[in-house]
């Protein structure tokens, strides 16, 4: 970056909130990408951090006349790369952005800013009784305004949708600096066509998302994990889409290679109590009242009796949910370093079993193995490509062209959570026509004409690929 960049930088932020030391910027360059699998940072980087609206309004206004790329980072807990500069780049932190502004209790909204993290924004509804905030991507250090740029989902988008359900206002600023204020405390809102859902999703590449407001619902106060195994994933998955017919409305309905589950389980110190079976289901459940939370349990229960389920463990403390949760989400760690490629594709519900096993005939075919973790219920499946001898292999294009074709052949998509980001650019090509890629890059031009916005991120256009 020129000497005279930094200096007009600083003008704006002053000296304490800007990053030009490659040690201190480079924890700025990566989010959560495995390492085999990231784009490669462009060191000459620079890290700003503005406090308000207005600093980083002045930023973009100033980095859109010098054509300076910029690079907008939330709390860095994505998966797809898109976060990283891959080209000279201004790194715009939004760790600054901290003020939960309100609580609107009447209204049941939240309004904060986009830096506010989602563990800062369920710290502060633990203060205001039986109101909640249900997206939960995983990572409670994600901020705000990563969650809406990235229309983050996770395991409990089987009841409550995800990240773009519950948005109803954005305070956002265009990349010539132009601050723009959509949406409100509304529940209802038809005029024009929604630039709102167009920016959510958007992953940096339209406008840097600087406040949110967030509806918000009446907290459940009881809850209980049903850990239950079958003898193969296709009567678990039977019984999982009778579960949502029937009218019962699980948290999140999990399902976990039990592979995974002995081995994070001992990693963890942990026990995973389901000895039987081959395909386990960790079913969460959360209800107003205690009748109700037993009701929806005996009708789990007997649901998964038809199909054939061979064990079935009821946790009911908080400690023992709390321990088959951890079994479930520590498996990153167990296989992380062993990770040539991270999958994120989705197909409707009922072909997940079809899915599965010919992901797993795929790996065979290629004399490897894959892990496979769904999000069942809505679809979501999470597999990988293995290293070998710490390398990628060199059938990884082959065998991932083959994945994305048995997904498209059940009307499925290449992610269903992650996103685009780096990691899936050339990819999208496979999923969407010509026609759906032009209007994309359309749509680009008109928010980000000069290209300044995360280049090489979702779509690509001529414009700010500055190295």
């Amino acid at each position: 970056m020129k000497d005279a960049d930094v200096k007009n930088l600083t003008d704006i932020v002053g000296a304490d909130w800007i990053i030009t030391d490659l040690e201190q910027k480079s924890a700025y360059f990566y989010d959560e990408i495995e390492r085999a699998l990231r784009p490669v940072a462009n060191e000459q980087s620079i890290v700003v951090k503005p406090k308000n609206t207005e600093e980083l309004s002045a930023i973009m206004a100033y980095a859109y006349e010098q054509e300076i790329p910029v690079v907008i980072r939330g709390g860095g807990t994505g998966l797809c790369g898109g976060a990283t500069p891959v080209v000279e780049s201004l790194i715009l932190s939004m760790e600054r952005f901290k003020k939960i502004i309100q609580i609107d209790e009447d209204n049941m909204m939240a309004e904060l800013e986009a830096g506010v993290t989602l563990r800062e924004l369920l710290d502060e509804l633990e203060g205001h009784k039986g109101i909640a905030f249900p997206v939960h991507p995983g990572d409670e250090g994600a901020q705000i305004g990563g969650m809406v740029t990235t229309n983050a989902g996770g395991a409990r988008a089987v009841r409550h949708g995800i990240m773009r359900n519950h948005i109803k206002g954005l305070e956002v600023v265009l990349p010539d600096g132009e601050v723009l204020k959509l949406g409100g405390r509304l529940l209802k809102d038809n005029a024009g066509y929604s630039l709102m859902n167009l920016l959510t999703g958007s992953e940096g590449t339209l406008a840097a998302i600087t406040k949110v407001i967030l509806r918000l619902y009446p907290e459940d106060k009881y809850s209980a994990t049903l850990a239950i195994a079958f003898a193969d994933m296709d009567q678990a998955s039977a019984a999982v889409l009778e579960i949502i017919k029937s009218g019962v409305s699980p948290l999140a309905v999990e399902y976990q290679d039990k592979k995974l589950n002995l081995e994070t389980a001992a990693y963890l110190g942990l026990h995973w109590p389901l000895d039987e079976g081959e395909a386990d289901l960790m079913i969460i459940l959360s209800e107003r009242s205690e009748a109700a939370l037993y009701l929806a349990c005996e009708q789990i229960e007997a649901i998964c009796r038809k199909h054939q389920a061979v064990k079935a463990v009821y946790a009911g403390t908080k400690k023992e949910q709390a321990e088959l949760l951890m079994i479930r989400s520590g498996s990153y760690e167990i296989i992380q370093e062993l990770i040539a490629h991270n999958l994120d594709m989705a197909v409707p519900p009922a072909r997940v079993p079809e899915f599965m096993r010919g992901l797993r005939k795929l790996a065979e075919k290629y004399g490897t193995r894959t892990n496979i973790v769904a999000h069942i219920a809505d679809g979501n499946v999470h597999n990988d490509i293995l290293l070998e001898d710490g390398k990628i292999p060199a059938f990884t294009p082959d065998l991932l062209k083959e994945m994305y074709e048995l997904c498209f052949q059940l009307g499925g998509t290449i992610t269903g959570e992650h996103g685009v980001g780096k990691l899936r650019l050339a990819d999208l090509k496979l999923q969407k026509n010509n026609r759906e890629l032009e209007l994309m890059k359309q749509i680009k031009k008109i928010f980000d004409p000069k290209g300044i916005l995360n280049p090489g991120t979702v779509v690509q256009i001529d414009g700010c690929n500055k190295n």
